[in-house]
């Protein structure tokens, strides 16, 4: 059987009595049954010693019972051990002891104390508490199992982190927390949970310059947490020797006993990540296009739900940019396939220069590209397409080769909503937009541009 944290408090004991001899005849028969004891005359001394020392259960007569205009029984419920109270009273004071027993009392015993009595009841409250314990560290591991079970199920990497990090910031006690991935040698936050996104950015960089440095083992080789900062504390989510992500929780005071029973969790979070992390690699690679290493066409349906659902749900506009390579075919015949394909590498370089790290790229096929500009109006577009052929009209393709080719582009946008209302209607009007502008090539048409109604 484990032991809980709360068992770990169960032979503290305190006597509250006026009576020095009453106090030190129960004192020593307690201590005889294997309990910690310390005594006390007073009920402001108990409070004093309450907010010292766990305890599980008060001997208190009636004169130590009272803490100003509060009682003991008042107080203690404030404290976590929460100890149970048995009243000492004379004969004359028993029913003031049952109304008492109303408001929180346990139990009480009269006096003269009588020592088979007392023994007999403080072992059964003692075994009382011990089993309701018990009770609650079971729940609490069957509630642990059935969140990691929950948890290890989860597909989605962000929210997988996310959940787990709620988890995590509870069971430990933190005011707050991240979580992060790593990949291409960038640490990039996943979900923040009361910290500023800077404060997280800074403890998700802090995580990867300590892991490759090595971490002290501070609580042991079970623990699986490691400290960055005072009450600041990592999670490592590793595939082998490298970290591979992370959860971080601020504002923790990780003890043994706030660590008691999270291997399982801490490991089912793990396996979690692990599994998450593959169908993501797996959901990458059906949705990147091999040659260029941007998103694909299949990618950019999935993406424009996205997109439409969080403008309409925010009133924030973006673009859909299309892009057509202009005579891009005359490479591929003067220089042979393998060229063209290194050339619109080169373009897809190109573009991830030419956007934001928000903004996502697209081949749409053969030499047509697509991007979608997030939070972008008209004006923003044009912008942004005017950089996208002045930089592929100016650069020089297969210059390693020695073959110093040109080609332009010309660019058709739309914006959503308003040029289109929905994800069908949005490809239509930039895919217009730009065979518009194919007829003089090296331009760029908005929808605005378009003739007539379109």
């Amino acid at each position: 059987m484990f032991m809980s944290a709360a068992q770990s408090y169960i032979s503290n004991i305190l006597i509250v009595d006026v009576d020095p001899d009453s106090c030190e005849s129960c004192s020593q028969l307690l201590q005889y049954m294997g309990y910690a004891v310390d005594t006390c005359a007073t009920g402001m001394a108990a409070s004093e010693l309450l907010g010292q020392k766990p305890y599980a259960l008060v001997l208190a007569d009636l004169a130590g019972f009272c803490v100003g205009n509060s009682d003991l029984s008042s107080l203690a419920s404030s404290f976590e051990s929460s100890p149970d109270i048995l009243l000492l009273v004379e004969t004359t004071d028993r029913y003031s002891a049952i109304e008492h027993l109303k408001r929180g009392v346990r139990d009480y015993l009269l006096k003269p104390l009588h020592a088979d009595e007392l023994s007999h009841v403080v072992s059964s409250l003692m075994e009382r508490r011990c089993l309701a314990a018990e009770n609650r560290q079971l729940r609490c591991q069957i509630q642990r199992g059935q969140e990691g079970e929950s948890l290890a199920s989860l597909i989605d990497l962000d929210r997988l982190l996310s959940k787990s990090l709620d988890v995590l910031q509870r069971e430990l006690g933190g005011s707050g927390g991240c979580g992060f991935v790593q990949g291409n040698g960038k640490v990039s936050v996943a979900a923040v949970n009361g910290l500023e996104d800077s404060r997280a950015e800074d403890l998700a960089a802090l995580a990867q310059m300590k892991f490759d440095s090595g971490f002290p083992d501070e609580l042991g080789t079970a623990n699986p947490f490691k400290q960055l900062e005072e009450q600041t504390w990592l999670l490592p989510l590793v595939n082998g020797e490298q970290l591979k992500g992370g959860l971080i929780v601020a504002g923790a005071a990780l003890s043994p006993r706030n660590l008691e029973g999270l291997d399982c969790l801490t490991a089912q979070i793990g396996q979690g990540f692990a599994n998450a992390s593959r169908y993501q690699d797996a959901r990458r690679l059906m949705y990147t296009d091999d040659l260029t290493g941007l998103y694909n066409h299949r990618y950019l349906q999935t993406v424009l739900n996205a997109e439409i659902k969080r403008s309409q749900r925010y009133g924030a506009s973006f673009a859909l940019i299309f892009l057509d390579l202009d005579r891009f075919k005359t490479i591929n015949d003067q220089y042979g396939h393998l060229a063209g394909s290194a050339a619109l590498r080169e373009v897809g370089r190109l573009l991830r220069d030419c956007v934001r790290e928000v903004d996502i790229l697209f081949r749409f096929g053969g030499d047509e590209f697509a991007a979608i500009l997030v939070e972008s109006d008209s004006y923003a577009a044009r912008i942004v397409a005017e950089r996208i052929r002045r930089v592929i009209e100016e650069h020089a393709f297969l210059a390693d080769e020695g073959l110093d080719s040109y080609v332009t582009v010309t660019v058709g946008f739309a914006i959503f909503p308003t040029d289109a209302q929905d994800k069908d209607g949005l490809i239509a009007v930039a895919d217009k937009a730009m065979y518009a502008g194919k007829e003089a090539r090296n331009v760029i048409f908005g929808a605005e541009d378009l003739p007539g109604d379109e």
